[in-house]
């Protein structure tokens, strides 16, 4: 790799599904507050996703809805009195 072509802020972040509880140790250069450790028993920054891999429909193959905020169910009851 070459060197001095990331910026001073990348390093290890470890990335947490809430959907699934999966975690994910990945270089990155996003700005996080909280901290968490690793199975090395280091210490890392730690940035929370909703959604990833290991919880999408796509790469799972499960149909559920993902949205927390009830807005998909809105849609489907409004869909449901037009028809």
């Amino acid at each position: 790799m070459k060197k001095d072509i990331h910026p001073t802020e990348y390093r290890q972040v470890i990335f947490e599904d809430l959907a699934s509880g999966a975690r994910f140790l990945i270089g990155s250069t996003i700005h996080t507050t909280e901290t968490a450790k690793w199975d090395d028993k280091k210490e890392y920054p730690k940035f929370t996703v909703e959604i990833s891999s290991k919880s999408h429909p796509f790469y799972t193959g499960e149909d559920r809805s993902l949205d927390k905020a009830g807005r998909v169910e809105r849609f489907k009851q409004r869909a449901a009195k037009k028809k």
